[in-house]
């Protein structure tokens, strides 16, 4: 996944074509990704703020990518040009990835190829898109879904997460994690959309005690760490505390632990030589065996084929 090319449609959103440049026009040592825009109407293409933007392919770009991201459009309830709808089912046959967030979501719904599947998009526009596409298993709370050669999103900032995934998925999380400390914000978010939908949980002294508990735990993975040793640093019950983690996280404190810990032991496997055992205390895991069976049961895959996968020549050997 080397070669993206996203599609603008008229009133493509400025969110949607900066956060495009922010993740895969980023140069790193590791991969530089080769971007271009395209659109059904080469020239001037006018954004959601009143921008235009010059953008000199036309779909024909489609038939050169490894990766088409759909960007989202204020414009989305336009009937798509026909052309448009044929370049996506022709990429979607000869194995071409699609993703879309947002409102991009409803271009791929429209040229047919979600049908059957599982999507999902921004909140505020769920109930909208399961009526205009029934054929289309709609999911409100998940950020981002993958379905192997089609991968949704959910809206605005998830692009992001979306973007993220679709890197970690290809090539590994380290990759992933450095240009999401890049761009200031975590590589992978836990919980899905639901815990946006609700007003949000207002500042307090709790919540500080909150993030500087989360900060704690994140630096020691490696121990054991319970709910009832979380609540006392931040100095509030069990109950009130599982209550507040999920509230600001969207996870419960024991999937969000488990959750650190193989995001951790990826880093570990792809960017050091240590052994499984090694990797495994270091990411609280009292056995290797036990490591092991959480990591391919989340992971799909063992941890030694995950480093031959993704790690340098030196840590693959191990």
């Amino acid at each position: 996944m080397r070669r993206i090319v996203a599609y603008a449609p008229a009133g493509v959103t400025t969110l949607g074509l900066g956060t495009f440049a922010a993740v895969f026009g980023r140069t790193s040592g590791a991969v530089d990704f080769d971007i271009a825009l395209c659109t059904d109407r080469p020239g001037l293409v006018t954004a959601d703020l009143g921008l235009t933007v010059e953008v000199g392919n036309g779909l024909e770009l489609i038939d050169t990518a490894d990766l088409v991201l759909i960007l989202p459009s204020a414009d989305y309830r336009t009937v798509p040009a026909p052309e448009v709808l044929t370049a996506l089912r022709a990429a979607h046959l000869r194995g071409i990835t699609l993703a879309a967030n947002c409102t991009g979501v409803f271009l791929l719904a429209a040229a047919g190829v979600l049908d059957g599947l599982e999507a999902t998009t921004h909140w505020q526009y769920a109930d909208e898109f399961a009526k205009a596409y029934p054929a289309v298993r709609i999911r409100p709370e998940a950020l981002y879904l993958d379905q192997g050669s089609i991968v949704t999103g959910a809206g605005a900032t998830a692009g992001l997460d979306l973007y993220l995934h679709l890197i970690r998925r290809e090539h590994g999380a380290a990759l992933a994690n450095e240009i999401a400390r890049g761009l200031v914000t975590p590589p992978h978010r836990e919980g899905g959309q639901g815990q946006y939908i609700s007003a949000p949980v207002p500042a307090d002294g709790d919540d500080h005690r909150l993030a500087e508990t989360i900060t704690w735990a994140r630096a020691h993975l490696h121990a054991s760490l319970t709910i009832e040793q979380l609540a006392a640093r931040a100095v509030m019950s069990p109950r009130t505390f599982a209550r507040r983690f999920k509230a600001a996280t969207g996870a419960t404190p024991h999937a969000w632990l488990l959750a650190q810990r193989l995001d951790l032991a990826e880093e570990l496997l792809e960017t050091t030589d240590l052994p499984i055992e090694r990797i495994a205390h270091r990411v609280g895991y009292r056995t290797a065996a036990v490591f092991r069976e959480q990591f391919a049961l989340r992971r799909g895959i063992p941890p030694r084929d995950y480093r031959r996968t993704f790690a340098g020549p030196s840590a693959a050997s191990r």
